[in-house]
């Protein structure tokens, strides 16, 4: 049986459904709908994470601009460098909802593994200052992200991009960015690996499968987030995590990913890992998969499935 927060999603995708139907006779209607749409795909929860007990030493925050933001827009970052100088360095993408303060645990359990790590809140978030965010506007946000990431690291073997859930679908596109840029040039691109969690193929899938209905919901869907359509352009290794009891999205989704994508690359399935646990109850699996994906520019991935049993507790 449906959970209460899927039955809340799932009435909320019904009311745009409804009201889409209602809005498309009207001249702002198309409008009107994206914002609804923006509104219920990111569900920003303003404010800080009620779990949240503060910055941990060493943290410094950093804020990001681009010449066209102005003066009402910025980008709020965390830089956590690792006790290491030469450390390998993890841009951190988050999910829709929470902002940095609600993803702290995690980005404890990236660094204890020895990465450094730049997170960063998308304009609308937390501290970053924007409007209501939108597919285009955090992909906009990841890319000015990396740049800055590396003048951090510059190293390219050392750098990763990471993305956990909606996050993901962000990854996904910089990385994909990344390689085709990197195809015109003729040289590897400038990260070492990408890594998902967590995440989908694409927001018609996901959204159709949370709605739980036969209304056409994937031809009203104006942010794609299509992650399955780019997934075989990212040019390096990959890493596909995802936890098999996840009750948010359906680790067939990262199943398909990994179908979809170039090698060398792998699935690493946590047995009993949620939507928010896998790197915890899953971590020595994920810290092998992550050496492998290390060694030798990911020769060691392969092209292999693995099943994890999770840690108890």
């Amino acid at each position: 049986m449906p959970n209460p927060s899927l039955r809340q999603s799932r009435f909320r995708l019904l009311c745009l459904l409804l009201g889409s139907i209602l809005l498309a006779s009207l001249p702002v209607g198309c409008s009107m709908l994206e914002q609804k749409e923006r509104e219920l795909v990111f569900r920003i929860e303003h404010g800080t994470a009620s779990w949240y007990r503060g910055l941990p030493s060493g943290v410094e925050e950093l804020e990001l601009t681009a010449p066209a933001f102005g003066d009402d827009q910025n980008i709020h970052a965390w830089w956590w460098p690792a006790e290491r100088a030469d450390a390998p360095a993890m841009l951190y993408l988050h999910g829709s909802r929470w902002n940095l303060t609600g993803h702290l645990f995690r980005l404890e359990q990236v660094r204890s593994l020895g990465f450094s790590v730049l997170a960063i809140d998308y304009r609308g978030f937390g501290k970053s200052a924007g409007e209501l965010p939108s597919e285009a506007s955090v992909y906009q946000d990841a890319r000015i992200a990396w740049d800055h990431l590396k003048k951090l690291q510059p190293d390219a073997d050392k750098r990763l991009i990471y993305g956990h859930s909606l996050g993901g679908a962000v990854a996904v596109d910089l990385a994909a960015e990344l390689g085709r840029e990197a195809e015109r040039r003729g040289e590897s691109p400038e990260a070492r690996a990408l890594i998902i969690e967590s995440t989908f193929t694409n927001l018609a899938d996901i959204a159709t499968e949370v709605a739980d209905t036969p209304w056409p919901i994937r031809w009203l869907v104006s942010q794609k987030f299509d992650s399955i359509d780019k997934i075989d352009q990212v040019g390096m290794p990959l890493l596909v995590v995802h936890g098999t009891a996840d009750r948010y999205v359906p680790a067939r989704f990262s199943e398909e990913l990994y179908a979809a994508a170039q090698q060398p690359k792998r699935l690493l399935l946590i047995e009993g890992g949620s939507h928010n646990n896998s790197m915890r109850v899953g971590r020595q699996a994920y810290r092998n998969a992550l050496d492998d994906l290390l060694d030798e520019g990911g020769k060691q991935l392969g092209d292999a499935t693995m099943r994890a049993q999770g840690a108890a507790g």
